[in-house]
């Protein structure tokens, strides 16, 4: 499946943005779609992850309480609702989808499963 992000931009600190991904087919029940992250000279990083049947959803420690996973089904589509940004939210956002629980996605690598290119997302202190 074919994965493409779109919503980066640049903001100030606390401010919000919404990461739109749009799969190229329909995604099965039985997969999870998430986001990743990896700034400037850091590894990739797991940021959030939703089921795609159910209303599991997983996120990182870093992003709890102010980032929302959420899909739409019927688009093929998963969004990230970032608020209260912080300049340590500075990266290159990745969606990704795979088979299995959303919480197996935290240890997805690039080398497996299905991902987007990146967005990049840019908060100004």
């Amino acid at each position: 499946v074919q994965l493409q992000a779109s919503g980066g931009g640049s903001v100030q600190a606390g401010g919000s943005l919404r990461l739109s991904c749009a799969a190229s087919r329909r995604i099965l029940s039985s997969w999870s779609m998430g986001w990743f992250r990896q700034a400037p000279g850091k590894e990739r990083e797991f940021v959030a992850a939703t089921s795609w049947s159910d209303t599991r959803t997983y996120y990182a420690d870093s992003v709890k309480g102010r980032f929302t996973i959420s899909r739409d089904n019927a688009r093929n589509t998963v969004f990230l609702q970032m608020n209260s940004l912080e300049p340590a939210d500075t990266a290159v956002y990745y969606c990704a989808a795979k088979f299995g629980s959303p919480g197996s996605m935290t240890a997805m690598t690039p080398t497996f499963g299905s991902w987007g290119q990146g967005t990049q997302v840019t908060v100004s202190s």
